[in-house]
């Protein structure tokens, strides 16, 4: 039996990944740091070891797999490298392991994480499959035909992918600490276009993503008249939105997810469009409606009065979709934003960005900014966004209770760092 040792296995890839070798017969431990994370109760439920780190986890006979945050300098890298074990990247390993079966890459810089969990949960109700969700949830199944995942374009990662299918949600500037621009990050999954086998789906909506040059068909899915997969006819109920979806200008049927804003009806566009060219039925497609979401991706709980959400939003369009999304849930209640930026160099970046997508909230609480172990301080604060926003306010551990004042609202915890320990205080202290 093959023995795999995850370096890093606590981050929401290799988590994942770990789960689906486990699933597929494989033996599996890990190392990470002690603290915990969300993503360790599915390896713990699963009995994956995960130790601390230590040069002695490091043995003949183990296969590496090693976290891309992690330098070559780490200790269990560098006992791996003198022993001369097998050693993968994250990235270079799942590249070598779709390639037993049908594949079908994620990419796109925002939805990337809530398609590959609505693909995954449509097609896993059809057929055996294995899915990699970069919440931390990974499913392998002996048996599959199909493997869907994420591919993240930071660093160019995905061009380790060669998969059959591609999706494409969007393209936009994000990860400013390695992308120059733009033009850089089309650059990018152009490139990623180019290792596509069988064909691409993408968002027809996206001015970038038109642009894209393929060797293997495009379609395209949008809510804009042209596109191949078209969405019209959208009705926003308290029970999600209902939509019928046209082929080429010809009616196809009716669909309803259980969510609400468009980012969420061209998630579904996407499944739909990828799911009719593998010949899937539209019984089949439906079970997008029992879609229950992916983790930190608009999670919900009702606390007396209030409606407390965790979500991941973390680039100005991702707080921008997020707030309309609540509104268009709840219509007739306050909208509070309580958002934790992520990186110095994203909200250097979109200052103005975040100003005016925050700015579509009633109240908006800022928690101080989470840096990134990749980059140096800043001299950049909070207050550098706060001068920007009207009647914005800071807020902290210690001044949590402030957001008992807004009876009968909707309270959006937003960020890619810590800001579950804002939301976790103020269940603790104020919720009675």
């Amino acid at each position: 039996m093959e023995n795999y040792h995850f370096i890093g296995i606590k981050g929401t890839g290799m988590s994942a990944l770990a789960q689906i070798l486990a699933d597929s017969g494989k033996q599996v431990q890990g190392s990470d740091i002690e603290k915990h994370i969300f993503t360790q109760v599915a390896l713990e439920e699963k009995d994956i070891s995960i130790l601390p780190f230590s040069e002695n986890n490091i043995k003949d006979g183990l296969t590496i797999i090693a976290g891309n945050a992690f330098k070559d300098d780490h200790e269990e890298i560098k006992k791996a490298k003198e022993l001369g074990l097998p050693f993968y990247r994250y990235h270079e390993f799942l590249g070598e392991w779709i390639n037993q079966y049908t594949s079908i890459a994620v990419t796109g810089a925002h939805g990337k994480t809530s398609t590959t969990g609505l693909l995954s949960h449509v097609l896993d109700k059809a057929c055996p499959i294995s899915y990699l969700i970069g919440d931390g949830t990974g499913k392998g199944a002996k048996d599959s035909q199909y493997f869907v995942f994420e591919a993240c374009e930071y660093r160019r990662h995905f061009l380790a992918y060669q998969p059959d299918y591609a999706i494409m949600t969007n393209i936009d500037f994000d990860h400013p600490d390695y992308f120059k621009d733009i033009e850089d990050v089309f650059e990018s999954f152009q490139q990623m276009a180019d290792n596509v086998k069988k064909g691409i789906v993408a968002c027809g909506d996206d001015e970038y993503l038109q642009s894209i040059q393929a060797k293997v068909p495009v379609l395209y899915y949008g809510l804009k008249d042209g596109n191949d997969f078209h969405a019209k006819n959208i009705i926003v109920d308290e029970f999600g939105t209902t939509f019928d979806v046209f082929v080429r200008n010809n009616y196809y049927d009716t669909f309803q997810i259980n969510s609400f804003g468009n980012h969420n009806i061209l998630n579904a566009l996407a499944v739909i469009t990828i799911c009719h060219y593998e010949n899937f039925s539209a019984a089949q497609m439906k079970e997008i409606v029992s879609f229950q979401g992916v983790k930190r991706r608009f999670t919900e709980k009702q606390i007396n009065n209030q409606i407390l959400i965790d979500d991941y939003a973390h680039h100005p369009k991702e707080v921008e979709a997020t707030i309309e999304a609540a509104r268009k849930k709840y219509p007739n209640k306050e909208i509070v934003a309580i958002f934790q930026p992520h990186t110095y160099s994203r909200t250097k970046t979109f200052m103005n960005e975040f100003g005016d997508a925050l700015a579509q909230a009633d109240a908006i609480y800022l928690c101080d900014i989470f840096g990134s172990a990749r980059e140096s301080q800043s001299n950049l604060s909070i207050n550098d966004l706060k001068d920007l926003i009207n009647n914005s306010e800071l807020i902290g551990l210690d001044n949590i209770e402030v957001l008992v004042n807004h009876s009968d609202s909707v309270l959006i915890f937003m960020g890619a760092g810590d800001i579950q320990k804002y939301q976790e205080a103020y269940e603790k202290t104020c919720v009675k």
